[in-house]
């Protein structure tokens, strides 16, 4: 059988109109970002896999390593890497026909690497199967289009719309305030259909030129795996159009943060959600599961907020949750239960930030889910009223909430135990070139006055 009859239709149709020039094979390190080779056609039809060395995820965001690689020491050893042809999707936005192919990264023994982003989310899954559950999740991905930024040492101004005026902030679900930037927001759409994305809806945010669009629910390794493509799709749209779009937690001071809020849903062995029993009413599985985010989520605070940045989301009265309270239709609660009938129950995860690794942070949300069903774990009291009220329940920095998941021994065993120790390594490594820079704050404030 030729690998083009095990692709998905989107790709099959791409191939019919366009001369396929080459094929990305690409992996995600664990900030999130594409690495891998861009192989001719030609010789991609001829191979089953490639390497690369397993560095890639030792790195931090700023391209320096973590002391992670254990105690052989930093010898770079490859790994095998295969396609896995279910993610085959076009690249629209290439000049000549090129696919994108996300692969699975295995040792030379043919084991699954423990440290790679979607082995990790892969586990877990594994885990719920093993008890007879299906995990179901559906990501929204908040984000800013904003002005060309080419120097560092300047703030992020909103992009220019349409009008000649500064994307105006404050216009949440404006459609005046989506048409600013229609042409970007066209581009999205052309680029997702080509590439076989159903896309469930764009919405203006609360920030200046901040979207949200939201993606139908399913299988948590596919969502991942779309997150993961829709970021450089929509990136890709944006410089199109002269501007740029991030996914930076807290971008432009004064104005909300983005969030990659995760809707939760269980199904049994006959595809029915076990939050929902045989008379419509909530179960034990429903209130064990948000018991478990209760409980665990503060140790994977540091993968679903990965960067110095993230903790600048977390501002009270500011649009995004400071606690781990729940409550029924309550966007102040960090895990909220949306209005839904019986059959489509689920629980929705606010916390993370759309700076987050897309497979680390549906693995680390499903994993404190997990364990809250396995040890029956019961929630708090429901909330009512304004959760802001309630106390701060976030690490208050990356530092601190390393120093939580380091403590996090049965969250480990979920994820991986090499797993926990490369992820800490890297951030601890990265949180130190942090350190190392001079803030525009510091040197207004500090410079002649202490």
């Amino acid at each position: 059988m030729s690998w083009t009859e095990k692709i998905p239709q989107a790709a099959r149709d791409y191939l019919e109109a366009n001369r396929l020039d080459e094929v990305e094979c690409v992996i995600a390190d664990l900030p999130g970002i594409a690495r891998g080779k861009a192989v001719p056609a030609g010789k991609w039809e001829k191979q089953t896999s490639f390497h690369l060395p397993n560095s890639i995820f030792f790195q931090t965001i700023t391209g320096d390593w973590g002391e992670a690689a254990g105690p052989d020491g930093f010898l770079e050893p490859d790994m095998v890497m295969k396609p896995d042809l279910s993610t085959t999707t076009a690249a629209p936005w290439a000049d000549d026909g090129t696919l994108q192919v996300i692969h699975d990264a295995f040792d030379q023994k043919g084991k699954p690497v423990p440290f790679s982003p979607r082995n990790v989310l892969r586990r877990v899954v594994d885990l719920y199967k093993a008890e007879g559950w299906t995990p179901v999740v559906a990501p929204e991905m908040e984000f800013y289009l904003v002005a060309r930024n080419i120097d560092p040492a300047k703030a992020i101004e909103p992009m220019m719309g349409r009008t000649g005026r500064p994307a105006a902030g404050r216009q949440a679900y404006s459609m005046s305030a989506v048409d600013d930037y229609g042409p970007v927001i066209d581009d999205i759409y052309e680029y997702a259909e080509v590439q076989g994305f159903e896309i469930d809806g764009i919405a203006q945010e609360g920030g200046a030129g901040q979207l949200e669009i939201n993606l139908r629910h399913g299988n948590p390794v596919k969502l991942a795996d779309e997150v993961f493509y829709f970021k450089r799709l929509i990136r890709e749209a944006a410089l199109k159009h002269d501007c740029f779009a991030t996914f930076m937690a807290k971008p432009i001071e004064g104005e909300p943060g983005s969030a990659m809020h995760i809707h939760h849903s269980v199904l049994d062995e006959k595809g029915r959600n076990i939050f929902t029993g045989p008379q419509g009413g909530e179960t034990d599985a429903f209130f064990h599961f948000i018991g478990g985010l209760q409980e665990h989520m503060p140790s994977v605070i540091a993968m679903i907020a990965p960067y110095v940045n993230s903790y600048r989301r977390y501002v009270r009265d500011h649009a995004a949750p400071i606690n781990l309270e729940w409550g029924r239709d309550n966007r102040t609660t960090g895990i909220r239960i949306p209005v839904s009938p019986p059959e489509a129950r689920r629980i929705e995860n606010r916390l993370a930030g759309m700076d987050c690794n897309p497979y680390l942070c549906i693995a680390a949300s499903l994993a404190c889910g997990y364990l809250g069903m396995k040890n029956e774990v019961r929630p708090d009291k429901r909330w009512h009223g304004d959760a802001y009220e309630s106390e701060d329940e976030v690490p208050q920095g990356l530092y601190a909430a390393l120093d939580m998941f380091d403590e996090a021994k049965e969250i480990h065993d979920v994820l991986g135990p090499d797993f926990a120790r490369v992820y800490s390594i890297v951030k601890r490594a990265e949180y130190n070139e942090f350190l190392q820079v001079i803030s525009p704050w510091e040197r207004e404030h500090l410079l002649l006055n202490v």
